[in-house]
């Protein structure tokens, strides 16, 4: 008999199967993990008002003798590993409950772009890089998750290092890797991307002043997966990514708990 774990996974098999075309055998995947968890180092922009709050509301034994423990939990929605629904940057855009599930479980393509972010910190993807990529690896297909892996995410949760700057509500000093705008352009309006994702803080670089390519990637209703780790373990191609977000009604975006189903 199934357990309760056992039988979710075999559910998320099945969502992945039924989305990708592909028949999955567990034996044959590993699952890697690549969301950090919420707690009082969880990152925040600069500009968030409040951040991760747990309170224990009960958590010992209770009068009929057996133990019982229930939270409350609080966070803005860009944080930590999430996601950025369209809505973020769109108004017409859709909200996080409104993302189809093709866009959120699908094929993973992964472009290592860590020697250049190291290198340089302010890196963004360019056109010719992506072009590259697709002369080596062969071309992006419709409907994939593309993840850029800057290799940012050895930094976490060291806010200095990671952001550029941890001073509280200033963002003019931020700095680290990210997409640029012709790159969103061509793996979103020409590739047909279902998402773009990233180990850094968000898909448009620190210092950027007008989230170009979030507005891009909003106006074709293309989420973001910002905040992500461990896409080193991560092949360029065969990865299935499972990135579902706390479903919030009308949210802009949402905590996201995201893995990675990589043959073996």
């Amino acid at each position: 008999m199934k357990t309760p774990c056992s039988l979710v996974l075999a559910l998320a098999v099945a969502a992945v199967a039924s989305v990708t075309g592909q028949t999955i055998d567990l034996s044959r995947y590993r699952l890697v993990d690549l969301s950090h968890g919420y707690g009082p180092s969880t990152l925040y922009w600069p500009t968030s008002t409040t951040k991760f709050s747990l309170t224990r509301d009960a958590d010992g034994p209770t009068p009929g003798g057996w133990f019982y423990a229930a939270n409350t939990l609080s966070t803005p929605e860009h944080g930590g590993t999430h996601l950025d629904a369209p809505r973020h940057f769109s108004e017409k855009g859709r909200t996080t409950d409104q993302v189809p599930l093709e866009q959120l479980v699908a094929p993973a393509v992964v472009l290592d772009v860590t020697k250049e972010a190291a290198a340089n910190r302010d890196y963004r993807l360019t056109r010719e890089a992506v072009l590259a990529f697709e002369k080596a690896h062969g071309p992006i297909a419709r409907g994939s998750a593309v993840l850029l892996r800057t290799g940012w995410s050895r930094h976490w949760p060291n806010a200095k290092a990671y952001l550029g700057d941890d001073t509280p509500g200033d963002t003019s000093k931020l700095s680290f890797p990210s997409y640029g705008v012709e790159a969103a352009r061509l793996l979103v309006e020409e590739r047909g991307a279902a998402a773009l994702g990233i180990d850094t803080a968000s898909i448009d670089y620190g210092r950027s002043t007008d989230f170009q390519v979030h507005r891009v990637a909003a106006a074709r209703n293309v989420p973001g997966f910002e905040n992500l780790t461990n896409l080193d373990q991560l092949p360029v191609r065969g990865a299935v990514v499972i990135a579902l977000p706390m479903k919030i009604e009308g949210g802009s975006g949402g905590p996201l708990r995201a893995i990675a189903l990589v043959p073996r």
